[in-house]
């Protein structure tokens, strides 16, 4: 039997027996009212007496129903923000009470009427308890009284204590900075509280499985996996040989290093990955979960989604833009002995003879994203790479020049951008030459707030993508087929 449906019943059961006492009243009035009658019926004053009592009782009838009326059918009391009592007075188990209960998302543990969805806030906060009974339950206590519904919650044991990270729904009149002073008056310390979003509503296991997914997919997806699964932070995928091919010493245990703020893990394709978050110490739980990705992409190896769209050109010549990795390494080279010094130079900002030495690093998945323009004859013509650097994202393109000035730079430019906005990066930037005119031209086709910064004749074009991105790919090269 449900809740409702006892509390139900108790009402019938209580109107049942207050309409049976109502009843033997009656019963009783009459039968008095009539013994009065008879006592007083034959006197001289009797009929007027009667006629008296018969009004006074008809105005007492019409109080009672209309009292019954006002009260009885009255809606019950709105919560007064106070725990609920049992009959011997103790406190019954409910939100804010400090008992640990699972409590859904959308219920409200904070006490008083629950803010609407548009008087709220999603903040996302971890914090330092200690390991001992009750730990919890005085931070619990401490977001009831500011109204704060806790929407989910994780425990990342440490050595000495625990780190618990909640997903808070709170009054958006709310500070971060008095809900911090709140919960370390509750025994929390190191708290660190930022604004979420609804991307963030996502429980822990489904979001990994996600990662893991797009992970198994693409290796160029794994260092965003890593970054969206440990916030805000800077990764690095430092090569075990250098351009020049010297070895560069970068090596990592197999099971990684966790410093504080710094990962260092193995990467797969040799060298190492590198992870840094300052702001943030990295826990056990997240060390965990960061190698088993990288575990991952290391048993399924080089991988590739294959996907194709055929584009026609003003002048009626068919081309393909397609995913390109280090199989198109020949096919890139050859594109470089076709292209003139000119246009090498301005791709790559240094010497042209030392162009092929960057080829193997910008096709690995592992640093980025290549898009390849190949013609119907299946020659290479253009190349278009959206690279991880860092906490940052850049675009680079080089079109042979006999396929220059027909459009495919700004193609090939707007797909990295749509790309880029798929990945959730903020900006991406360009590093060109100021007389650069058909690349400056592209970034500014793409109808994004541009940053031009101008030094030694070296020009910096950064697009934010805060606003609305160029264009969406269609929905077959998004989901890699």
């Amino acid at each position: 039997m449900t809740d409702g449906t006892s509390a139900k019943t108790v009402r019938r059961s209580h109107h049942w027996r207050r309409d049976v006492t109502e009843l033997a009243a009656l019963f009783t009035a009459v039968a008095v009212a009539d013994a009065i009658a008879n006592l007083i019926g034959h006197q001289p004053d009797g009929p007027y007496l009667l006629i008296a009592s018969a009004v006074a009782l008809a105005v007492t009838a019409a109080f009672h129903t209309w009292w019954a009326r006002r009260h009885s059918h009255a809606p019950p009391p709105t919560g007064t923000g106070l725990p609920a009592e049992g009959d011997d007075g103790s406190t019954l188990p409910g939100h804010g009470t400090g008992v640990a209960t699972t409590v859904p998302v959308d219920t409200p543990t904070g006490t008083g009427p629950a803010p609407s969805p548009e008087d709220t806030a999603l903040w996302r906060m971890r914090t330092t308890v200690r390991d001992t009974p009750g730990s919890l339950a005085a931070l619990c206590g401490a977001l009831a009284r500011h109204r704060v519904d806790i929407l989910t919650l994780q425990t990342h044991p440490l050595a000495r204590g625990t780190v618990d990270e909640f997903l808070l729904r709170a009054p958006a009149p709310l500070q971060a900075q008095k809900l911090s002073r709140a919960i370390s008056a509750a025994g929390g310390s190191s708290t660190w509280i930022e604004r979420a979003d609804t991307h963030d509503l996502v429980d822990a296991p489904t979001r990994v499985l996600g990662l893991a997914t797009r992970t198994a997919l693409d290796a160029a997806e794994l260092p965003l996996a890593l970054r969206q699964l440990l916030g805000r932070c800077t990764i690095h995928s430092l090569p075990a040989v250098s351009l020049t091919g010297r070895a560069t010493g970068e090596t990592t245990p197999v099971e990684g290093v966790l410093e504080e703020t710094v990962m260092r893990l193995r990467d797969p394709s040799g060298g190492a990955i590198t992870i840094e978050r300052p702001y943030l110490p990295f826990t056990p739980t997240e060390f965990a979960r960061a190698r088993a990705l990288v575990e991952l992409d290391a048993r399924l190896g080089p991988r590739l989604p294959r996907s194709e769209h055929v584009l026609t050109l003003p002048e009626g010549n068919e081309i393909t833009v397609r995913r390109a990795d280090r199989s198109d390494l020949s096919a890139a080279r050859a594109m470089h002995d076709r292209c003139s010094e000119r246009t090498l130079r301005l791709r790559y900002h240094g010497p042209v003879h030392d162009a092929d030495r960057y080829l193997d690093h910008l096709l690995s998945p592992r640093f980025g994203r290549t898009l390849a323009v190949q013609t119907a004859s299946g020659r290479l013509v253009a190349l278009g790479h959206l690279l991880w650097d860092g906490d940052e994202t850049e675009v680079a393109l080089l079109v042979e020049d006999d396929w220059q000035r027909r459009g495919i730079g700004s193609e090939l430019l707007s797909r990295l951008v749509a790309l880029a906005v798929e990945a959730g990066c903020d900006s991406v930037y360009a590093v060109t030459q100021s007389s650069n005119t058909g690349m400056v031209a592209a970034m500014r086709a793409l109808s994004l707030p541009l940053d031009y910064q101008i030094e030694e004749g070296t020009l910096v074009i950064t697009a934010r993508l805060d606003a609305t991105p160029v264009r969406s790919l269609p929905p077959y090269e998004q989901a890699g087929r």
